[in-house]
């Protein structure tokens, strides 16, 4: 017991010292044992206020954390781009639902094993675990008990504190104070548990049911088609999928009648449908609406689950007078005009192609399309990719900016593309970007109402296809080539 803050002393459970570990198995249990005990005793407290015990101070408890100590600069194996710290030092990070991330830690702490030869630490922190990260998988209180209860939420318990919960360690602006450790993960616990919460928001489904590889879409039309395949094949017993979750966490597992029960009639922002497969190997399809900030957001949250890929599947507007409707675009780069990550990407920091995804979407635009060579140049272009941040870009003056997408030499428009890339690149997420022109605004081709229909009905279904293709094809390389060194910097942290 401790004093906290002038409202009487601070109650917490007994502290849990830090222990070494020599088995990854055994320190990833350690952290689900820490974890599981403190949340419990924060829920456990909150029910009891809540009946109107009386609570004379603080409640607390804290994240677990991992942390190792290398001493040498002894070499190690660097052909793998994670999984080892580059200085001699003490590096921790804090750790949010290991459960959840099991599989993701119990990989990371091997690696540390195995290419430093010294143990890895696992205790509890310091950090505060807030109350409302306390209440995972969508449990809750009722809210009339917190409206009984006789003093602030926030006067008994700990709530989420923006100063802990930023991006410092992956935008590569993190400055440690005197002997502190240094960063072993991308995130830390309170930004991860922030992600995750919002994710279960925006998408009306819980973070656990979340993909390794995963596609954006622009599109009802998209969602409509995936799941139309995904109940078909699930219905049929046709191929490796297991299961396809819709919003409301809504589950038709294999052999299930496909007409079962009626979908989610009223959908959240940016609702998520995930087609599983064995260990999170599946493909999860967002709908992102329409922009640049959608398209942030929703990045911005799936980057703490540490997927293996994301590709943009949209539609585009055609800047060339050879390109014609349902022609595909390959980014190859990308003009920034959406300026949603000036803050924390600068404009002038480039976002590479990846070489791995360029080649896996090329070769299932010719697998899907069968054309291959010269004759695929017929439907598809690579090339730059411009995303703006003003739909209706046309209606105002429009010789400066057509000048510079002149310069940049794009061959597209859209308002989610670069982002979701600029994201990619931020995050170390391995990205990519397959649009189809829609419209050709500068041409005078706009869609009338008849020609949107006929071509929706004649492209969604090859281009979802492609896009599938092209994360099954992802999928099949190995790790350490998809995660590449392409997207790390010469500061970085140990963990994928």
């Amino acid at each position: 017991m401790s004093m906290g803050d002038g409202v009487g002393p601070t109650v917490r459970p007994d502290f849990m010292p830090f222990e070494a570990f020599d088995q990854a198995d055994a320190a990833v249990q350690r952290l689900i044992e820490i974890y599981e005990r403190n949340t419990a005793y924060l829920r456990t407290a909150l029910e009891r206020i809540a009946r109107g015990e009386d609570q004379l101070g603080r409640v607390r408890a804290c994240y677990p954390a991992i942390r190792v100590a290398v001493h040498t600069y002894d070499a190690v194996d660097t052909r793998l781009s994670y999984g080892h710290v580059s200085d001699p030092g003490v590096y921790q990070t804090t750790i949010t639902q290991p459960r959840l991330f099991k599989a993701y830690l119990t990989e990371q702490i091997g690696h540390l094993l195995h290419n430093h030869g010294v143990p890895v630490e696992v205790g509890e922190s310091h950090v505060p675990i807030p109350l409302h990260f306390a209440f995972a998988d969508g449990a809750y209180i009722e809210g009339q008990h917190l409206e009984a209860m006789k003093r602030p939420l926030r006067d008994i318990f700990d709530v989420p504190d923006l100063a802990v919960t930023d991006d410092a360690i992956v935008n590569g602006t993190w400055h440690g104070r005197d002997n502190e450790p240094r960063p072993l993960s991308p995130f830390t616990a309170p930004r991860v548990d922030y992600s995750l919460h919002r994710l279960q928001h925006y998408t009306a489904t819980a973070p656990g049911y979340f993909q390794n590889f995963i596609l954006f879409t622009n599109y009802q039309f998209y969602v409509d088609e995936f799941c139309a395949r995904a109940r078909a094949m699930l219905s049929s017993g046709q191929g490796d999928y297991e299961a396809l979750v819709e919003p409301g966490n809504r589950v038709l597992k294999r052999g299930d009648a496909i007409d079962a029960e009626p979908v989610a009639t009223r959908l959240p922002q940016m609702p998520a449908y995930h087609l599983v497969r064995r260990n999170g190997s599946g493909i999860t399809l967002v709908n992102i609406g329409v922009g640049p900030s959608n398209a942030k957001t929703i990045t911005d949250h799936i980057a703490v689950l540490r997927p293996h890929a994301w590709l943009m599947l949209g539609h585009c507007a055609g800047l060339r007078t050879s390109q014609r409707l349902g022609d595909y675009v390959l980014a190859h780069g990308y003009v920034r005009d959406d300026h949603v990550l000036d803050a924390d990407l600068p404009t002038w920091v480039p976002v590479p192609p990846l070489a791995e995804v360029q080649v896996a979407l090329e070769q299932a635009v010719e697998e899907v399309a069968g054309l291959s060579g010269w004759e695929l140049k017929r439907i598809m272009r690579t090339g730059t990719v411009a995303t703006i941040d003003n739909r209706n870009w046309e209606l105002r003056e429009h010789l400066e900016p057509v000048q510079r997408f002149a310069q940049s030499r794009a061959i597209a428009l859209d308002m989610e593309s670069a982002t979701i890339a600029a994201n990619g690149f931020r995050f170390r997420v391995p990205y990519g970007t397959l649009l189809c022109v829609s419209d050709k605004p500068l041409h005078g081709e706009l869609k009338l109402p008849g020609m949107a229909s006929d071509f929706y009905r004649r492209q969604v279904g090859q281009h979802l296809e492609i896009g599938i293709r092209a994360l099954e094809l992802l999928r099949e390389m190995p790790p350490e080539r998809l995660h590449s060194r392409k997207l790390r910097s010469f500061m970085e942290t140990a963990f994928q």
